[in-house]
């Protein structure tokens, strides 16, 4: 660990090894606020290990004597510091630092940064209460530091209700009728099961379920789904399952797998990450069934939130889901 003294203040900035990162996020899981999972050891481990080849780790730890002020996981790239992840399959990212601490973190990251020769950031997809969005509204930058800030995409999330019923109740009278109509017509068409797979013994054989499914989807996401694609969602796979994170459904009908939901549950919240569907079943609407099926799993197991992750699909919205921006963030040091 390299140890840079700030320039001001008793903080101090280290740049430490992914090691070192996940042995924090052993030793701090609690005392940090830990809030978005796109930064988690067991996402960083995985991304790095299929498309880290061309970047270096810059994982940056400020401390104020023995305690940990926050934590920046990032990397260079080309020359430019961004977040240690990939905006292709990490949805958003943030800091690892509480509100209160943001602004001695912030100065003291970026002085540390500048003073290794380091310039320029290109920091995103990130929500609007991102840290360092939050940092940046209560502080103008100086001349020294130029920001740009912008909006990138979207996400949709939602606040879970109790009961199914209620779900159902809130939905408009339209998209209630569609929804039934479409659950009693897969109901017709013959014998339905969905099931979970969240364990390692019965991983393996799961997602090469869930990959066959994605080959058998619209032609942009099978094409989207490389072999190293491939790799990649077994490596998060297997880390997820190992945290206890992994909730992996299929949809069969007839005891055929029609389509799969990749989806992981983070502090009462069901993210919805990723689905794959036989496009022959496209008729009876196994694609969308399928997520609504993770949702109601999600009421039915007490979770408080169902995130639908980045994009602007409609489905999203009928299903109640309130759209929120994603951000990016440019910041340029002087």
């Amino acid at each position: 660990m390299n140890d840079i003294p700030a320039q001001a203040g008793p903080d101090r900035c280290s740049f430490e090894n992914l090691d070192d990162f996940n042995n924090l996020w052993r030793k701090y899981r609690e005392a940090l606020p830990w809030t978005c999972p796109f930064v988690l050891p067991p996402w960083v481990n995985a991304w790095w290990k299929i498309f880290g080849q061309d970047a270096q780790i810059l994982i940056a730890v400020v401390r104020q004597g023995e305690v940990i002020s926050g934590i920046a996981p990032l990397m260079i790239r080309e020359g430019t510091v961004r977040f240690l992840g990939d905006p292709e399959v990490c949805d958003y990212f943030d800091f690892v630092v509480s509100r209160e601490r943001a602004t001695t973190f912030f100065s003291t990251l970026f002085a540390s940064l500048s003073a290794q020769g380091l310039r320029i950031f290109d920091l995103g997809p990130m929500r609007p209460d991102a840290a360092i969005q939050t940092f940046f509204g209560q502080h103008a930058p100086t001349s020294s530091m130029e920001c740009r800030i912008h909006q990138e995409d979207v996400f949709s999330d939602l606040d879970l209700p109790h009961t199914w019923d209620e779900f159902l109740e809130a939905l408009g009278g339209k998209q209630r009728h569609e929804l039934r109509r479409k659950l009693r017509r897969l109901g017709e068409a013959g014998e339905v099961r969905f099931r979970r797979v969240d364990d390692l013994a019965s991983l393996g054989e799961a997602i090469e379920t869930f990959l066959r499914l994605f080959s058998m989807n619209r032609e942009d996401k099978a094409a989207f789904m490389t072999g190293t694609m491939a790799s990649f969602f077994h490596a998060l796979a297997v880390s997820l399952v190992e945290e206890g994170m992994l909730r992996l459904f299929f949809l069969e009908l007839n005891d055929q797998p029609v389509a799969s939901v990749f989806c992981f549950d983070y502090q009462g919240t069901r993210y919805l990450y990723n689905n794959s569907y036989d496009r022959g079943y496209q008729g009876l609407s196994v694609g969308l069934l399928s997520k609504v099926w993770s949702l109601k799993a999600a009421i039915d197991e007490g979770l408080c939130g169902y995130n639908f992750l980045k994009g602007g699909e409609t489905y999203k919205r009928h299903l109640g889901g309130n759209e929120i921006p994603l951000l990016q963030c440019k910041v340029t040091l002087r």
